[in-house]
């Protein structure tokens, strides 16, 4: 029976990789105002907001304070308040790098997963499809909630080597066959790994493991350094490991499935997903998606998973998804739930709590259930020592804008 899954995945993995199930032609989308969107927009004082702040903050993105921001979205009570797009040359700012071997160049220099190289970061080929990055996880995470409402994914609690040959595996013990999709899906595997240091340092273990040929191999061969659930430790291994689980659970690639699920309730039309090496969705940083459509998902949690009156993701996912399984920092009271972060902040001296999805390079789809505001920023800050536009000042700037 194993024998046979296993020749089934790989049968049907070759079939994904020759055809990548999209509603549209991602080459369609040559401009942000090309975009289909269900979005009205307002006058930033009918939403409650200041123009003038808001204008303000576009100013000094402009100047370069926060580095390289692509985009700027700013949506109140379902509505557009502010958006703005800036251009950037970045064959110019990072051409040269991007023919250099070096960390963020990996696998073919040409390709996809060539974080310098202009024709696929941050902007996919020639389109308005900015690259996620770690926000992909989140909208993973989504689905996940989606597939096992639907009765097509398993329990959470079931373990994650129940879908592997431990033969093949390395360093199998007690903590690791203790290993569940739950701490797959809170960065708390107890697997050893260390994306603390900038993705550009040879040292980060993802960097690593993307010019290993087996990407989820190489994440279960790991030794435990925890046992699973009790510690958080960013791993975006683990992401890539629900990925081919969700294959082997529900016989959809998770591609066609988000699509089918989420996608298009929302109206999405317009995305590209990279592969990695192996011919699996890449389901940790893969996904490149519109600024008012990353939007959508931000807004779809903002209602509890509700999309225009229909219900899209079961609200008790969405209430597990934001509830912290983990406090990351103290400071600043940032958390960790299902692949979203949350992030406490103060308006009129009461305490609130954002939530958010966080991509490297600066993306960043903020909302505020309190205030009913969602604020998407993208960016391409992706080397060190570079100024950044943090989630904590984001936040700050435009609630400081509302006027109510």
């Amino acid at each position: 029976m194993r024998l046979f899954v296993s020749l089934l995945f790989l049968v049907s993995l070759l079939a994904c990789s020759e055809q990548s199930p999209q509603p549209r032609s991602i080459e369609t989308a040559t401009s942000a105002s090309d975009l289909v969107s269900d979005w009205q927009v307002a006058e930033p004082a009918s939403l409650g907001l200041s123009a003038s702040q808001l204008k303000a903050i576009h100013s000094d993105i402009l100047s370069g304070r926060y580095g390289w921001i692509d985009s700027f979205l700013v949506i109140r009570h379902d509505q557009i308040a502010f958006e703005q797009y800036y251009q950037h040359d970045y064959e110019d700012i990072y051409g040269e790098a991007s023919r250099t071997p070096g960390p963020l160049v990996i696998q073919d220099w040409n390709g996809p997963y060539n974080y310098l190289n202009a024709f696929w970061h941050p902007y996919y080929k020639t389109t308005e499809l900015h690259s996620m990055q770690s926000v992909t996880k989140s909208i993973v995470s989504a689905v996940i909630g989606i597939a096992i409402s639907r009765g097509d994914f398993p329990s959470l609690d079931t373990p994650v080597l129940s879908f592997f040959n431990e033969e093949k595996i390395l360093h199998v013990d007690e903590a690791k066959r203790a290993m569940t999709l739950r701490d797959l899906l809170t960065m708390s595997a107890g697997l050893s790994w260390d994306e603390g240091v900038p993705y550009s340092d040879p040292a980060n273990t993802f960097t690593v493991m993307a010019r290993s040929p087996d990407w989820v191999r190489y994440t279960l061969n790991q030794p435990m350094s925890a046992q699973p659930g009790t510690e958080f430790n960013y791993n975006s291994g683990a992401s890539l490991v629900l990925g081919q689980i969700f294959f082997q659970a529900t016989g959809s690639d998770i591609e066609a499935y988000t699509v089918e699920h989420l996608f298009r309730p929302l109206g999405i039309e317009q995305y590209a997903w990279k592969r990695t090496p192996f011919g699996l969705a890449d389901t940790q940083e893969g996904l490149f998606l519109s600024t008012r459509d990353i939007a959508k998902i931000a807004s779809l949690f903002l209602h509890g998973g509700q999309w225009q009156s229909q219900r899209i993701i079961p609200q008790a996912w969405v209430r597990d998804s934001l509830r912290s399984a983990f406090i990351v920092s103290e400071k600043g009271g940032i958390g960790y739930g299902y692949k979203w972060w949350s992030q406490s902040y103060q308006y009129k001296g009461k305490a609130f709590t954002a939530h958010m999805g966080k991509g490297f390079g600066g993306q960043r789809p903020i909302f505020l259930p309190d205030l009913d505001l969602v604020i998407v920023v993208t960016g391409w800050n992706i080397l060190p020592n570079r100024p950044f536009f943090t989630a904590a000042e984001i936040i700050a700037r435009v609630t400081s804008a509302i006027e109510d």
